[in-house]
């Protein structure tokens, strides 16, 4: 079975990958796959571009998404006359002549990876690039992947990639999906610790996170700063201890990352 790695530890933000989906196929009919994509209003690939905590301590994710490629896909149960079906390789297609007017495609797909084009009144979403695998020259692997020059997405036989340490995007939606992502943005606590008394920062002071699912220590750096990182979606209760002073609150990440500024001790 195909599938796509996407190490996010490698991607920049560069853009090269939803700009080449564009390039094949907006324009371009390659049927039986797929009518040409509308210039606006879809994007096969959407690199999602998220800033996260609060000035100055933010950290920017980019995440590529397209068709997750599922096995057992909610688009092909939803579609009627086998108008989305998955091939011997894994990916998931959708047979435009088929499933003209079938807009519950759309629908079904938690992802949101399915657009509806209006004016060929048919669903539309990622292909894997079927045309260029089976066409296997100049080009034999998705434009995403051609396009981009560093290597952040890789598409190969499934056995053959290295997926070690990788997850699949929303876990909590019980799909087992054909596109694996290393990096994923976790949630994170960071800050400035200073004592208001000298005006300092506050180098070397002990920094915990504490949950019902476990603790989390780091040291503030020679700027007073500090980075508690791969946190849970939780409430967290938070302690510092440094120049013979403390800090202790309380701190959520439930909803997203947090940059609590500056934090004096007393």
């Amino acid at each position: 079975m195909k599938a796509f790695l996407v190490d996010l530890n490698k991607c920049v933000g560069c853009y090269d990958c939803q700009i080449g989906c564009k390039d094949e196929h907006c324009g371009n009919c390659w049927m039986p796959y797929a009518e040409s994509q509308p210039d606006t209003g879809q994007f096969w690939l959407h690199l999602y571009e998220t800033e996260h905590g609060a000035r100055p301590h933010v950290k920017v994710s980019y995440v590529p998404v397209m068709c997750q490629h599922c096995e057992n896909a909610p688009c092909i149960k939803a579609a009627k006359d086998d108008a989305v079906y998955q091939r011997e390789d894994g990916l998931v297609i959708i047979d435009p002549e088929k499933a003209k007017g079938q807009k519950q495609i759309v629908d079904a797909c938690p992802y949101k990876a399915i657009f509806w084009n209006e004016e060929l009144e048919i669903p539309q979403k990622c292909t894997g690039c079927a045309h260029l695998i089976d066409r296997g020259h100049p080009i034999s692997v998705p434009r995403c992947v051609d396009n981009c020059h560093l290597d952040a997405i890789q598409f190969g036989e499934e056995s053959e990639l290295d997926l070690a340490d990788t997850e699949r995007l929303k876990p909590e939606f019980g799909l087992k999906t054909r596109v694996y992502y290393r990096g994923l943005p976790k949630r994170f606590v960071a800050g400035k610790v200073y004592d208001p008394e000298i005006e300092e920062v506050v180098t070397g002071a002990t920094v915990t996170a504490k949950s019902p699912s476990g603790s989390w220590t780091v040291k503030t750096d020679a700027f007073g700063d500090f980075w508690l990182r791969n946190l849970p979606e939780e409430e967290l209760e938070l302690t510092i201890h440094g120049g013979g002073k403390s800090y202790k609150g309380n701190v959520s990440t439930k909803e997203k990352s947090i940059g609590m500024g500056n934090i004096a001790l007393k």
